[in-house]
């Protein structure tokens, strides 16, 4: 809001401020970049005419929101972050594309308690046009699939947009093709295994035990089937490894399968759950005689992953490249 303040001279602008018999010259040139009027007061037989006070126009700059687009948005994750994105400072959602529910509002479809006038449209492309002619800084968040990714993030480059990826099983060929093409086209992007800060920390956690441990074993568990091992237990594994430690020199057999799957070459096993009520869990033990190092994370709501989004969204706009993982950010 425009603020109008009558305030002197000499305290508003310390440069100014008039010393023993000088005359300070308050020119039209400083008043223009002050955002400030001059009030002379006539004299007579005077070079300088003598000020009388000064308006100024205090007025705060203002910076736009970041603009947000979800692809994938009427998906569970995709509503969840159309809400954190709503009630979240200096952004907004301005796109919601998906095949499902298509010509709904996003807001409706998000239980929201009023619309957010924002339909849930089927072609990429055309949100991206539209939005991009605001010359505003925008996000795209890409909750689809790992064959459309790449297609996706050469889309958001072209329109001048920053990219975050949360794709499962997201192939590493496809991520080396997105690091070379955001590095040719200095565009940042985040491609995240994980958005759940939790699961962060338990693997930063676990790097710091692999190196006193020198048994180790992971076990996860999920309420619906899918691909095991887990991301997570992939990459708690994948962050273990070649430390020069070798895991559970004891037990290195792999022909018995109820010891479960080993991954990688350091003896790390995983041992993976299905049991509809159970959480998202990943538990990680540790162990050396006498002694048990647990480390456990539970996901219970989808939600808690929108606090790792919204973090990516603010930071990701000031990258000109692409960054693999969350934890670059914590």
């Amino acid at each position: 809001m425009l603020k109008k303040k009558y305030v002197n001279l000499s305290n508003s602008i310390p440069c100014l401020a008039p010393k023993k018999k000088k005359k300070i010259l308050f020119t039209a040139a400083m008043a223009a970049a002050l955002s400030c009027k001059i009030i002379f007061h006539p004299t007579k037989n005077k070079p300088f005419k003598r000020i009388s006070h000064i308006s100024c126009n205090m007025q705060q700059p203002t910076q736009s929101n970041i603009k947000v687009i979800i692809n994938g948005a009427a998906k569970e994750i995709g509503r969840a972050a159309v809400v954190a994105v709503t009630n979240a400072r200096g952004m907004e959602v301005a796109g919601a594309i998906d095949s499902y529910l298509v010509g709904e509002d996003i807001g409706k479809v998000c239980d929201m308690e009023e619309p957010l006038e924002i339909p849930i449209i089927n072609d990429l492309t055309m949100v991206l046009g539209s939005i991009s002619q605001s010359k505003e800084i925008a996000v795209v968040v890409d909750f689809t699939d790992p064959s459309t990714v790449y297609e996706n993030v050469k889309q958001a480059t072209a329109f001048g947009m920053r990219s975050i990826v949360y794709v499962p099983r997201i192939k590493t060929e496809t991520v080396s093709a997105l690091s070379a093409f955001c590095e040719k086209a200095s565009m940042g992007c985040l491609v995240a295994p994980t958005l759940s800060i939790g699961s962060i920390l338990l693997q930063q956690a676990a790097i710091t035990a692999s190196f006193h441990y020198n048994n180790v074993e992971i076990v996860e568990s999920r309420p619906n089937t899918g691909d095991f091992p887990s991301q997570d237990a992939i990459q708690i594994a994948n962050n273990i490894t070649n430390l020069g430690q070798i895991y559970n020199k004891e037990d290195i057999s792999t022909d018995s399968l109820a010891r479960g799957q080993v991954l990688g070459e350091d003896g790390v096993r995983v041992h993976s759950m299905v049991l509809p009520g159970l959480p998202s869990s990943t538990t990680v033990y540790f162990s050396r005689p006498g002694e048990v190092y647990t480390l456990k994370h539970d996901v219970t709501d989808v939600r808690s992953l929108m606090p790792g989004l919204i973090l990516a969204i603010r930071k990701v706009i000031r990258l000109k490249n692409l960054v693999f993982g969350l934890e670059k950010f914590l």
